[in-house]
């Protein structure tokens, strides 16, 4: 079964110059597909073609992309992505694959029910580009989440230009006078162009085909054993359980080695062991690798051992300093393109702990805990909620704007160094199923944050006890030593970077949601050094909600203490 895995994709539809000039810029996301690179243009339209960075699997001679098979001659699929129930589909539909990548599912899809549909059924992460030429349409579309990026931009006069990263676009040069702006691709939504003869495009739909709270489309052929209805406690904690382990389980599709992230946090630590029972089940031929990344003394680091020897992984402490975190900076917010702070800060130690994998380890598929905070109200905000409603709507807001913020980091710092992520908390059936509780069981109980998750795996002996009611600690603390942590180091560093007569004018320097510390202002002076003029790919800081907050850091809570206070 071959997988397509990480990869970068790039496309542009009407180009009015050199096509092997603008091919220099789909070289700026080679890191995404470090194995090879393919540039296709499009038969009868000299304007249009294809790029694509492949990140080998298997199979050679299936793996690369544009996709095309025999019976739709008409059709090119470029696709970043990976679709969990595309076997079950195939069977599903009787549809008659050419190929074994789980792609080519969306070829079939598409023929058969047309684009609305064909997004709807894919249970999956995916960023695609699907060009019709029989019918002159071009497709774009993105899941759910957005846990796989797109960027397009297009001009006034139609020109269309598609990637997986936005610095893929921001040097490709058109003939318009007026700028285009380059913007990130709605999750849960897909958009339909007209082509026109002379390779220009025209938008006629753009549609969200799923949103977070909605059971998804594809549930309908998705059997898992075990669920009940009702909600009362009991019901509810063993669907949770039977939702997760169905997450974790259809995501071991791979030929990779599969490792996992393990900051020694609930979240990370349900996923790790979770994926450690699967494994074992599966009867995968290796050890799966489980990472942290931290000083010496510093508390993730001692959760997550604990955890590694309770589920018995193989595990590797990467340590970190404050002097390489502040070195890694300027890359980490070249590959993010943003200056939002937390996503910043919170990325540095996973652009290292990436960098650790792809040079001393033969992982290439990163499990991760990415998405579980915003879906059940993890962040220690919440306890400050005025409602049960509130919470639960503040929830789905995050969800919806994880593209900007977790999701974002969670993909560039690994894609970074050529890995592949996955993110079973955010997997479309158990998302929707936790989202349709009644809001007052999703809220922190006993001062407790995430009450129901924790309790749903009580006395499982998953992890252990004292991790899976362990407070949350924010990453830039838990990485550091408990005499000083990350944030400390980086405000004291750039104390010195940047003076008290800039930031007097930060105002007027940067008038997009100007800067209010000296940190905030450094990331924004590097975001500018690289992207000028892009700031509005961000459109507000993340910061919590409910308490008058500056910084977006739960070290700066007023309820907030770590562990080691308690």
């Amino acid at each position: 079964r071959t997988r397509l895995k990480m990869c970068g994709i790039w496309a542009l539809f009407g180009s009015d110059e050199c096509l092997s000039v603008q091919c220099t810029c789909a070289m700026k996301i080679a890191h995404r597909g470090p194995d090879a690179f393919r540039f296709e243009n499009v038969n009868g339209f000299t304007s249009c073609c294809f790029g694509f960075h492949r990140l080998a699997i298997v199979d050679p001679l299936h793996g690369m992309q544009p996709l095309r098979v025999k019976k739709f001659p008409y059709l090119w699929l470029c696709y970043n992505g990976e679709i969990y129930n595309h076997q079950t589909l195939k069977t599903q539909f009787d549809f008659d694959c050419q190929t074994k990548m789980d792609g080519e599912v969306l070829l079939h899809l598409y023929d058969r029910f047309g684009i609305k549909k064909m997004a709807s059924l894919l249970d999956g992460v995916f960023a695609f580009i699907l060009l019709d030429t029989a019918n002159r349409k071009v497709h774009l579309g993105r899941d759910t989440y957005g846990v796989r990026p797109l960027f397009k931009f297009l001009t006034d006069d139609g020109f269309l230009a598609v990637c997986s990263e936005a610095k893929g676009l921001t040097q490709i040069t058109h003939s318009m006078e007026t700028t285009a702006t380059i913007v990130p691709f709605l999750p849960g939504h897909f958009e339909v162009f007209d082509l026109k003869l002379n390779g220009k495009v025209q938008s006629i739909q753009f549609e969200q085909f799923h949103c977070c709270t909605r059971e998804p489309a594809h549930a309908l052929y998705d059997t898992v054993e075990g669920l009940s209805s009702g909600v009362d406690k009991e019901t509810v904690k063993r669907n949770i359980r039977s939702l997760f382990e169905n997450a974790v389980r259809k995501r071991l599709m791979a030929h990779r080695r599969i490792g996992c992230l393990l900051s020694g946090g609930l979240d990370s630590s349900l996923v790790a062991a979770m994926l450690l029972k699967l494994s074992k089940e599966e009867k995968l031929p290796y050890s799966i690798q489980t990472f942290s990344i931290g000083s010496e003394d510093s508390p993730d680091v001692i959760a997550a051992e604990k955890v590694a020897a309770h589920i018995g992984s193989e595990h590797h402490k990467v340590e970190f300093t404050a002097e390489e975190g502040i070195k890694a900076v300027e890359d980490v917010i070249l590959h993010l393109e943003t200056y939002d702070i937390t996503t910043i800060r919170a990325s540095v130690g996973m652009y290292l702990i990436s960098k650790y994998i792809r040079e001393k380890t033969d992982s290439v598929v990163i499990f991760s805990g990415e998405g579980s905070d915003e879906l059940t109200q993890g962040y220690l905000y919440f306890h400050k909620a005025p409602s049960a409603k509130a919470g639960a709507e503040d929830s789905v807001r995050l969800l919806k704007e994880l593209f900007l913020f977790d999701v974002l980091r969670a993909d560039r710092t690994t894609a970074a160094h050529g890995l592949e992520l996955r993110v079973p908390f955010l997997d479309h059936r158990f998302t929707a199923y936790y989202l349709s509780l009644p809001e007052k069981m999703r809220t922190p109980k006993d001062g407790v944050e995430k009450h129901l998750l924790r309790d749903s795996f009580k006395g499982q002996n998953l992890i252990p006890d004292e991790i899976l009611w362990r407070r949350k600690e924010a990453f830039s603390d838990g990485v550091m030593s408990e005499k000083k942590s990350w944030y400390t180091c980086l405000q004291e560093h750039l104390d010195s970077v940047v003076n008290d007569d800039q930031m007097e004018k930060a105002e007027k320097t940067f008038p997009h949601i100007p800067p209010k510390t000296k940190e905030a202002y450094y990331y924004r002076q590097v975001f500018e050094k690289f992207y000028p003029g892009q700031a509005k790919w961000l459109s507000h800081y993340w910061m919590p909600r409910w308490i008058s907050a500056t910084d977006p850091s739960a070290r700066t809570l007023s309820f907030y203490k770590p562990d080691k206070d308690q």
